[in-house]
């Protein structure tokens, strides 16, 4: 069964309550990391606001240690994706963190993730391989640096990025996701959806994971063009 028709069944009440909670829960990852919680929850240290806690499933990366690299493209096709991400520390005034762990992972210009599929939720099988998805260690200022392709979207969500940052002995400080500008003018409106075209998208303001983003915390800052490529910047505080 495609993603898109399972998706719409979960919507139409075909399956139960449960099985959508499952489907989305990190308790499916088999990452042997630190347990995280998968509410929308924001925290607030004077004027530094922590990142929301998002979901990580239902794709999270098997093991992140194995993906230390900057370069995650792992051949896939698509336009050039600069990511600067940079973490602080929001129980510090939003200081910046330097040598904590940063895994980000996200789907192909089709929408699909590697490590998954042959399943209802991804009928493509990429469970042989790992594109798309790394760990790097921040700087001094508390950046890393990851070069990718632009995401695609799949039914139910609106394109994103999902971030897992931990510390430095590998507990988890935060699970997150990105998401991308959208309207005219955009990059999201310039990639167009790839071949698929933008029929059926779930926007930002829409999609269940970041509907109840009312401030923005979620949202890149994304320049670039489709020839010269994109780059997106963003910052994540964490509780550390």
């Amino acid at each position: 069964m495609e993603r898109k028709h399972f998706l719409k069944s979960l919507l139409a009440g075909v399956a139960s309550a449960p099985a959508l909670l499952a489907a989305c829960s990190k308790d499916d990852s088999p990452t042997p990391t630190t347990t995280t919680t998968t509410t929308d929850t924001v925290s607030t240290s004077g004027t530094c606001t922590a990142a929301p806690t998002e979901t990580e499933g239902p794709f999270p990366t098997h093991t992140p240690s194995s993906y230390v690299r900057a370069d995650i493209t792992d051949g896939k096709a698509g336009y050039k994706l600069t990511a600067t991400l940079t973490v602080t520390n929001s129980n510090s005034s939003c200081a910046a963190l330097a040598g904590v762990l940063v895994d980000i992972w996200h789907c192909d210009a089709e929408g699909n993730y590697s490590e998954y599929g042959g399943s209802g939720m991804q009928s493509t099988n990429y469970t042989a391989v790992h594109f798309l998805r790394g760990r790097q260690t921040t700087n001094a200022n508390g950046q890393v640096v990851f070069t990718s392709i632009f995401p695609g979207w799949y039914s139910g969500r609106a394109t994103h990025i999902h971030v897992h940052v931990y510390s430095a002995s590998g507990t988890s400080l935060k699970v997150t996701q990105i998401a991308f500008p959208e309207g005219t003018g955009t990059a999201l409106a310039a990639v167009n959806g790839y071949s698929k075209g933008m029929t059926g998208y779930t926007s930002y303001k829409n999609d269940n994971v970041f509907s109840d983003d009312t401030a923005g915390i979620e949202l890149a800052t994304v320049t670039g063009s489709t020839t010269a490529g994109f780059q997106l910047a963003f910052t994540v505080a964490v509780p550390a």
